[in-house]
């Protein structure tokens, strides 16, 4: 499938493999998540019989079980019904029971001999020997029901541990096979695959984009659910990233293509998924340690079984009900569940245990600028001095302005623009990095910035009393030696603040501070506002680092920041979590958890989730070991009969699936409801 290799530059088919049976056992198989291109066949073990050589022969491999199944279910059948009508004919009866017992064993007895030629000793063993001394004793329908129930079983479990190769899958359909290549004025259709950094593309309404690219023409609505998580979509123009596999809803566009292949945020995405979903969370590990002692043990239960009872019925039961499958798929599929939820929220996790972490976290520290607010300065108070009008001191600042390309600069002439004002002509214009402006307007030297540097101009300001603790960052505004006034500023909250400060205390959070580089009354007044429990201001990098070094001491902690200017303390963090992560590679390699969104509210349900998925793993493997040890309780005294152990063991595998079900839905409401806009 030539045409699918979009997003990753590999082949579908070793995305099939990727998560395919990693995700089931939860066996670690890191290097699997870099690019590879030798042909080597690797296989990959699962105590259920899920094995599967590199190259994507699993799904084959799955569907060839169910053909086994189907064959041999429909012999077992024919048995029965050969028994009920035609009495006389018990021989056919009987063979066509031996085979299709043969039939349904023979995928599972393979397994358990690759496996002892491997010198690995599973809990496949333990099946195979079940059925094969069901067939020794004669009872070939019994065996084959046995071989039956159990077959299905591994098949569900192998198609419900493939989680992220379906993930994958869903990935891969968002990117067109083709693009529109722009040469000169022609366009020519070309594969997605072959396209290059720096080739035009053109991309209609309806469609996808291919690939990562910035518009370098037209303007268009985009509907970025697919990575962020957000179902409001995003208004783009000219010098706007655009990101593979999100949708050009509005506008005929032409883009210059920036990023191809696993470079792209879609592929990053798909990455981080695998590596999810392949890692193992703690208590996996634990299992996988012990899995080794529990084959022999229960071989030696069973042997001690017939030495007392010699009743091979007891021993088949044993057996069969001692495969712990429901135990073994506990945790997977809910890593599976949860990790599906999570992305589906645009909440980008690299390992399970960072989920597994985030109920534990105790601390939240918060940088400032960009994360609790919008990054984005605006102009909220306009203070003229005498008679001077509000117009006329916007109109002389944004005229001075008008060149700059400052923060305060562009508040400035956003504000002017929305008011209509014509601006006037600027002359002379200079800027003092970090200081002010001059420019001159109508003759007259104009002078924008700090009081400070007024002062250092020789410009004589009021004695007017500023309020400082209002938070408010001031410029002042003169025409000669003349001050026209000052202009405050401010960098707006996100509007969701408060509700996900409020849903992390609700989630048990005991402490939550700030750190930022801003001056101490901003800082104290974002912290009054959302009622934070401490805060630091003008920090240094290293100052931020620090701070989170003495917060550990206390608990776990979280940093939350945008991944560019807060790496360090991000890395310093229990867990480091990015904001807006969307298209920004320092901020997915920089944090173990990256939100491709700028939504807050995802923060506290990144805890739920995280909450959610311990409850469900705990419930699982309750369940798992009542049912496996109270099974094998049940058929040690001979209150349970081989069939009824495989029909048990199949359900019990169908309870743990629906039950970690259950989280994929979780958050599935902020996906709905989206904060308001300003």
């Amino acid at each position: 499938m030539k045409d699918k290799k979009i997003m990753t530059g590999e082949a579908l088919e070793l995305d099939h493999d990727h998560g395919h049976d990693h995700s089931c056992c939860g066996h670690d198989h890191e290097h699997h998540h870099e690019h590879h291109h030798d042909h080597e066949e690797e296989r990959h073990y699962c105590p259920c019989g899920h094995d599967a050589p590199a190259g994507g022969t699993g799904h084959d491999r799955s569907m060839g079980r169910v053909s086994f199944a189907l064959a041999g279910g429909i012999l077992i059948i024919n048995s029965f019904l050969l028994g009920w009508l035609l009495p006389k004919q018990e021989f056919a009866a009987m063979f066509s029971a031996f085979a299709g017992a043969v039939i349904l064993a023979l995928p599972i007895v393979a397994t358990a001999i690759k496996d002892l030629i491997n010198g690995k000793v599973y809990m496949n063993e333990l099946v195979a020997l079940a059925i094969l001394a069901a067939l020794a004793s004669g009872d070939f329908r019994s065996a084959g029901i046995i071989a039956f129930f159990l077959l299905m079983t591994i098949i569900i479990e192998t198609r419900t541990a493939s989680g992220a190769q379906r993930s994958i899958e869903e990935l891969i359909k968002l990117t067109p096979n083709t693009a529109r290549l722009v040469r000169g004025d022609a366009e020519e259709e070309v594969e997605a695959v072959s396209l290059k950094v720096g080739d035009v593309i053109r991309v209609r309404p309806g469609e996808n984009f291919p690939v990562d690219a910035r518009i370098t023409r037209g303007e268009s609505t985009v509907n970025q659910a697919s990575i962020t998580g957000e179902s409001l979509p995003v208004e783009k123009a000219a010098g706007d990233e655009v990101y593979a596999g999100t949708q050009n809803l509005t506008g005929l566009v032409d883009l210059v293509v920036t990023k191809v292949g696993s470079d792209t945020t879609l592929g990053k995405v798909k990455n981080m998924i695998l590596a999810a979903e392949g890692s193992r969370p703690p208590v996996v590990r634990i299992i996988d340690r012990y899995a080794g002692y529990y084959t022999p043990t229960v071989l030696m239960l069973a042997y001690v079984t017939w030495a007392f009872t010699s009743d091979m019925e007891r021993v088949i039961t044993l057996m069969v009900i001692a495969c712990p499958c429901a135990v073994v798929l506990a945790t997977p599929t809910a890593v599976v569940a949860a990790v599906a939820a999570a992305a589906r929220l645009g909440i980008l996790i690299k390992n399970v245990s960072h989920l597994e972490l985030a109920a534990h976290i105790t601390s939240f520290v918060f940088d400032k600028t960009g994360t609790l607010t919008d990054g984005i300065l605006s102009v909220v108070k306009l203070q003229p001095f005498g008679g001077v009008k509000p117009a006329e001191l916007l109109k002389t600042a944004a005229s001075a302005e008008r060149f700059s390309n400052h923060p305060t600069a562009l508040a400035i002439q956003k504000i002017a623009s929305e008011a209509g004002l014509k601006l006037d002509e600027a002359a002379d214009f200079q800027e003092i990095h970090g200081k002010g402006v001059i420019a001159s307007i109508g003759g007259t030297t104009c002078r924008i910035g700090r009081a400070n540097w007024m002062a250092e101009q020789g410009i004589k300001l009021p004695e007017h009393p500023l309020d400082e603790q209002s938070g408010l960052s001031v410029v002042y505004v003169a025409m000669g030696q003349n001050v026209l006034g000052w202009i405050g500023f401010k960098d707006k909250l996100r509007r969701e603040a408060p509700e996900m400060i409020s849903g992390l205390r609700s989630n048990g959070v005991r402490f939550v501070s700030m750190v930022s580089g801003d001056r101490a009354s901003v800082a104290e007044n974002v912290a009054e506002v959302l009622q934070l429990d401490d805060f630091r201001s003008e920090c240094l990098p290293e100052g931020k680092v620090e701070f989170v070094e003495k917060l550990k001491r206390t608990g776990r902690v979280a940093v939350v920041g945008d991944g560019v200017n807060d790496a360090p303390a991000l890395a310093a963090g229990d867990l480091g979590i990015a904001m807006g992560a969307i298209g920004s590679d320092v901020a997915i390699n920089s944090a173990s958890i990256a939100l491709m969104t700028n939504d807050l509210r995802r923060i506290p349900m990144l805890l739920v989730l995280s909450r959610k998925s311990r409850l469900v793993i705990n419930q699982n493997l309750v369940f798992g070991m009542v049912f496996v040890f109270g099974g094998m309780v049940l058929s040690i005294f001979g209150w349970m009969t081989p069939i009824v152990a495989a029909m048990l063991h199949t359900a019990s595998t169908l309870v743990i699936i629906f039950n970690s079900a259950r989280l994929v839905r979780t958050g599935e409401e902020l996906t709905f409801d989206e904060p308001p806009q300003d």
